[in-house]
This record gives structure tokens, sequence and C-alpha cells, in this order.
């Protein structure tokens, strides 16, 4: 096996469901971790739970894992030298260890039935105990195990846990770590079908894979108790442990589908930045030393290090998210925050075929509306003002209905219609030509002159700069689309006629 030097990190999701939050952020943390120390990011896939493993997740995760811009050196796909890297692959490999437990006399076969087990940890219940496996088994005699296996009888293989022993551990985020071995039953190994349970095939995958530093969510301190065993037992040195903080909801319980989006998909579909993603998942747990929090990946990777890694949980606030979206919004190239905008504008049917005049639309509605929209998606419901006049705002917004019961405003509008009114296409300098005069027509200046003038325009009280949204709507009548914009004229004529 090849000497192996620098770091090594890894991350063995089980492709049992999408990608959320919490396995990202341990992705992550992992990827940071190993790119800042020049080191090797692994990815392992965990699928020996046959029955919910399913190919598709694998793909979905992959593709969560690319989008986020989370690569990996070495393991699923790419290969490496330390393979295969997919759990089930590797059944020869955990037999291995487990035959040399057993031949030291570490580990024993097991041939108690699920119903038996059940009776008995039912009575532990009834007790008032922990349940734990009684040990039955633990003292047949090898040959004995060996021939009733021959003869068809289904066994497991447990570890024999050493009576007064202490396991200690070190974690490089929770400490020292100290407990009895009294609190760890003979848990099971390999199971009747040859597959490993999950303690066992990741201390055989980690120390086979060269391991140096296991970087993983909270929820597993509870079992790195049993795994340091395991590596005493086999005679191994473990790697570096490092528990990361559970992440939680606003209101302090651990994050779930209450909270909203959880899966890295939602996030993806919803017009989330990936970069922004990054961003915002490196502060769950991790704080940079200059308490910069805008940050491009390699600024991340430049700053990151475990002694900055938090025991306290993390705190997933969507406010803090859409703010660190919003900003790297700002940040990336137009032409690219166009090319993601435009399928949600397929989606909704305002176009079918793109084109420079298409894309230069988008680019307008972007720059008009990107200040009032937290994730992408929302683009076409926050610029609908420019497909759809509704003229019942007149009625409704009480905002609207305020600045139209000033006298002054329907006059307002009134010599606004009459500036525009014989011109077809709108520009800047005719609008600006257009607001002068009535300026110094009717000696009204302000929000006096500009508030009817919007209303006039969108039958609305807000939105983006009026300017900005006048050259949105009269580009976008130049454009191929599936829906008829209104000129800005005929929306002004149309609201006149209501007042």
């Amino acid at each position: 096996m090849k000497k192996v030097n620098k770091v090594r990190v890894r991350f063995a999701p089980s492709p049992t469901g999408y990608l959320h939050v919490g396995n990202v952020r341990t992705a992550l943390f992992n990827f940071l971790f190993a790119k800042n120390r020049d080191g090797k990011f692994i990815l392992r896939i965990e699928d020996t739970d046959l029955e919910r493993s399913k190919r598709e997740f694998e793909d979905a995760l992959i593709k969560d894992l690319e989008w986020l811009g989370i690569k990996w050196d070495e393991g699923f796909i790419v290969g490496g030298d330390f393979g295969p890297y997919r759990q089930t692959e590797r059944l020869d490999i955990y037999k291995k260890y487990a035959e040399k437990l057993i031949n030291e006399g570490k580990a024993y076969y097991c041939f108690c039935s699920k119903e038996e087990l059940e009776k008995e940890r039912e009575k532990q219940k009834r007790m008032g105990k922990i349940p734990k496996y009684s040990g039955k088994c633990r003292n047949i005699p090898i040959d004995e195990a060996l021939n009733r296996i021959k003869n068809g009888e289904k066994a497991v293989v447990r570890l024999k846990v050493p009576k007064n022993h202490k396991i200690i551990f070190e974690d490089a985020v929770f400490g020292h770590q100290e407990i009895d071995s009294s609190q760890v039953d003979d848990r099971v190994l390999l199971r009747s079908d040859g597959t490993p349970t999950y303690n066992f095939a990741c201390v055989v995958d980690d120390y086979e894979m060269k391991i140096t530093h296991i970087l993983r969510g909270e929820q597993h301190l509870s079992n790195t108790p049993l795994q340091a065993l395991i590596y005493e037992m086999i005679g191994i040195k473990p790697p570096v442990f490092a528990h990361l903080s559970t992440i939680n909801g606003p209101d302090g319980k651990k994050l779930s589908k209450r909270h909203g989006a959880t899966s890295i998909l939602e996030f993806r579909e919803k017009g989330y930045l990936p970069e922004a993603m990054v961003n915002y998942l490196s502060l769950l747990g991790w704080s940079p030393p200059d308490e910069k929090e805008i940050m491009t990946l390699n600024e991340i990777i430049s700053k990151f290090s475990l002694e900055r890694v938090s025991k306290s949980p993390a705190i997933f606030d969507i406010k803090k998210l859409n703010w660190v979206n919003r900003e790297h919004m700002k940040m990336i190239d137009k032409k690219r925050l166009v090319q993601l905008s435009i399928p949600y504008f397929k989606n909704f049917d305002i176009f079918n075929e793109v084109d420079e005049k298409i894309e230069k639309f988008v680019e307008l509605i972007l720059d008009g509306f990107l200040n009032h929209i937290d994730y992408l998606s929302q683009i076409v419901y926050e610029s609908q003002m420019i497909f759809k006049f509704n003229l019942e705002n007149l009625n409704v917004d009480e905002e609207v209905k305020k600045i139209l019961g000033k006298e002054e405003s329907k006059v307002v509008i009134s010599c606004f219609y009459d500036k525009i009114k014989d011109i077809e296409y709108l520009d800047f300098e005719s609008y600006k030509n257009a607001v002068l005069g009535c300026m110094k027509e009717l000696g009204i200046k302000g929000k006096n002159l500009f508030h009817p003038i919007r209303v006039g325009i969108t039958a609305l009280s807000s939105g983006p700069e009026i300017e900005k949204l006048i050259e949105i709507i009269e580009y976008g009548r130049k454009c191929n689309l599936n829906v008829e914009i209104l000129p800005v004229k005929e929306r002004v004529r149309r609201v006149l006629e209501r007042l």
C-alpha cells in the first residue's frame, strides 16, 4: 500500500435521499480543510443499506457537489489508488478484518434470532434497563460456530467488547472524550448476509484509504467510542476526529423541513448562486479570522482552519442566506446572471427561442429588479408589472388610492400623457423631456410629480426606477415574446380613463 504523508479527508454519504444542508456543510468543511492543507478530498459511497440506497440519489448528489464546486480528488467515479470507493464493492475487505478479529478472540459469531433479541430487549426495558445484548453467544468455541454455519445456520459477527476498559479519544472540536466500555455492548460488525454495519465499515474504509482526519456531524460523536474501540482492537491508530456542531433553525430546534427548504436541490431550483451557498454554509460553525462574511471560495480556503470551528450549534437563518445571495448576485458577471435567469422566463412561457435581443431584454430586467429579489426564480414574479397591467390595483392598493386622492395627480398624469402620446417608442430622452415639460407647465416637482407618473405607468405605488422601467417596457415590445407588452403611453391612457 502506498505511503501517505499529506492530509486525507473524506465525505461518505449514503445514497438514501437528497443532500441536505447538514451533510453538504460536512462535505464543504472536509473540502476546505483538504485544500487549505494541500491535501486530498475523497468521495466514498456508503451504500450498504441495500433497501434504501438508490442510483438516482447518487446521481443527484454528484450534481449537487459539482454545482457547488466541491471537487473531489479521488474516489467514486474519478478513481484512485485506494478503491473501490463504493462499500458494496468492498465486502471481501470487511470479511478479512472480521475474520482477523475472530481469530484473535476479539469478535465472535452470534446465532441469536431477531425474535429472540427483540424479546430480550423488551424484557430489559420492562426492568428499566438500557437494552443491551446479553452476550449469550460470546463464548461459543470457534470450531463449533463454524460447524453450525456450515450446516446452514445464519450468524452475525459481533465485537467482543473488553470488560472494565476505558475508551479514550480526542476530538479537535469537542476536546477530550472518555467513557467506560460497560456503556458499549457487543455490537454487530457483519450482518448474516456479509454486509458490514456502519461503524465497522467506516473504520475499515478510513484505515484502508489512509484517512488522516474525520470531519463529520456532531450526531456521530456518540458512534465514536465504538469506532475508537474497533481501531484499538484491530491494532491501528485512529485518525484525528473533529465533530461539527448541529445546525438548528431560528427557533433553536434541529433544522428540518418545517423550517423551509433544506435540500441543496431545492436551493438550486430556486435560483440561489452556488458561490453564495458555499459562502453561507462555510459560516455555519466556522468564522474567518478577519470576520469578513462575503468571500469567494478561494478566500474561504485560504482562511479555513479547525481551530476556528465552533462546538456551539449553528443557526440556519434564511434571511442571512438571502443577504449573502444578494451580495453575490451583485458580484458575478452580468452575462452569466442572464443565462442563469433565462430558464425561469422560459418556465413561464415569456419566450421560447433565445437571441441577442432576448438576452439584452433579460439583462435590462435584471438591472432594474435585481435589488428587489433574494434569488433568481423570483425575477419573473417581481417583474410581472412589465407583462401584466392590472388596473384593479387603482381600487385595491391603499398607497395608490392615497396618491390618486390628491387633486393634482390626475392633472400630472394627463399632462404626462399629452407629452408622450405621439411617441411610438419612448426612450430616456423623450421621457426626460416629458417630465421637464410637465414640471414647467404645472409647477409641480418631487414626489408629487413622480408618484402619479409611476401610478400612470404601472398602476402600482412602488417598483424600480421609472427610467429603467420605461426602457425595459419599450425594449421588450421589440422582442419576439409570447406575451404582449403594453406600450407606456397605452398604460397611461388606460389609467386616465379610470380616473
